[in-house]
């Protein structure tokens, strides 16, 4: 298995609507995109201070399943469309489970 992993902290032009938006919009690549096998979401508890406000949490069964994820045209819409020029600041990591 391979996990990716992105947090994301908001810029001061995001809202609720627009963080409901981003929640449905990933929810709908898991019917797209078939190389996700599992995928996690959601804003951060607000228990502690200093978190990001977002993570995703992605599993695929290989490296190259995640590549396709990666470089697929409704992932970088959904990019394009809902996280470009949001983020005021970003961190990911990729590893493998196994």
């Amino acid at each position: 298995m391979f996990r990716h992993v992105v947090m994301f902290s908001w810029n001061d032009t995001v809202d609720a609507a627009h963080v409901a938006a981003v929640a449905a919009q990933l929810d709908g690549l898991v019917a797209v995109i078939p190389e996700i096998k599992a995928y996690l979401h959601g804003p951060d508890a607000g228990l502690n201070p200093g978190n990001f406000d977002y993570v995703l949490v992605g599993e695929f069964d290989t490296v190259d399943d995640y590549l396709v994820y990666r470089d697929h045209p409704a992932h970088q819409a959904f990019i394009a469309g809902f996280i470009a020029g949001r983020v005021a600041s970003r961190a990911a990591v990729q590893y493998s489970t196994a």
